[in-house]
């Protein structure tokens, strides 16, 4: 597992779609749905023609954790939900990006909340474990 300044990195030594049912458990596990499932290779390839190598992007939410952020700060959906991207590796299996919760408060005037930053630190944790779950 590696981690840069946006979120974490995780590679998975099995087949592209079967790391996305893995992701998409381990999510499950820790209390998050998949509300978006974007098909980056399959719109590069409808819209511009272009190919793309296997590449989605999941939109994942915790509903509860959400419902606290918003109640408190309605900009805070402009953030919502965290992205989860999943691509197969050209080196064979695939690998797993879990965007950092803690950046999203890094924006305008979200930094100052005590309820985001405890949000965001709730999830933050939940996401650190479905990325060690997956290792």
């Amino acid at each position: 597992m590696l981690t840069d300044s946006i979120g974490t990195e995780v590679h998975l030594d099995v087949p592209y779609e079967e790391a996305v049912e893995q992701v998409v458990e381990a999510l499950k596990a820790e209390g998050f749905g998949v509300l978006t499932r974007i098909d980056v290779k399959e719109a590069f390839r409808e819209k511009i023609g272009e190919d793309f190598r296997p590449y989605v992007i999941l939109g994942a939410c915790n509903p509860k954790l959400a419902h606290r952020a918003l109640s408190n700060t309605s900009e805070i959906g402009l953030m919502l939900p965290c992205n989860v991207t999943v691509e197969e590796a050209s080196s064979g299996g695939a690998i797993v990006r879990i965007v950092k919760p803690e950046l999203m408060l890094q924006m305008g005037d979200l930094a100052g909340s005590e309820v985001l930053g405890q949000v965001a630190a709730e999830a933050g944790e939940r996401l650190g474990r479905v990325a060690r779950a997956l290792e």
